[in-house]
This record gives structure tokens, sequence and C-alpha cells, in this order.
């Protein structure tokens, strides 16, 4: 079975947790979004706002943020996170 995760979900993971790490919410209205591509295949995500970045590595489900001098803050297993819900629904 693959499970996919929805960006417009995950996106919303990071704004809550960039809010939590004290991003002001004028900075988090110009928050950057990149898709990151090796060799032709999608394999993760980033989210830039102030100076704080948060990256999703797709094929494994896991969200990482990190400040400005590249120190990992907080990991989310979105497995975990997201599922629970769409068994749900």
């Amino acid at each position: 079975m693959t499970v996919s995760i929805d960006p417009v979900d995950v996106r919303q993971i990071v704004i809550q947790s960039f809010l939590e790490l004290d991003v002001a919410e004028d900075v988090l209205a110009e928050l950057e979004e990149k898709l990151l591509i090796e060799e032709g295949r999608y394999f993760a995500r980033s989210y830039l706002a102030g100076d704080l970045l948060a990256m999703w590595l797709v094929d494994v489900g896991v969200l990482q943020f990190y400040d400005a001098e590249g120190n990992m803050l907080r990991t989310v297993n979105l497995f975990e996170e997201l599922m629970p819900l769409r068994l749900a629904a």
C-alpha cells in the first residue's frame, strides 16, 4: 500500500511549528517553499521563514526543522502525525 501525504497538510504543520519556534506572523506571510529535484526525481520540499528552515524528506515522511546555524530543532514523523487523522476520516 502506498501512503500519500498531502503537501497542504505538511504546510500547516510547518506553519504551526514555526509559530511555536517564535517566527513572527508577518515573516510567515512570506514563507518560501521550494521543491527539490535530483536527477529528475522529486525528493524533498523546503520551507524558509526568517532564519528557520524546514525540510520535508518525502520518501521517508520526515519533516525536520533547522536554525540559521544548521542545528536541528525538531523532527516530525509525518506518517505518525498525519496517518491517524486519515484513518479516522
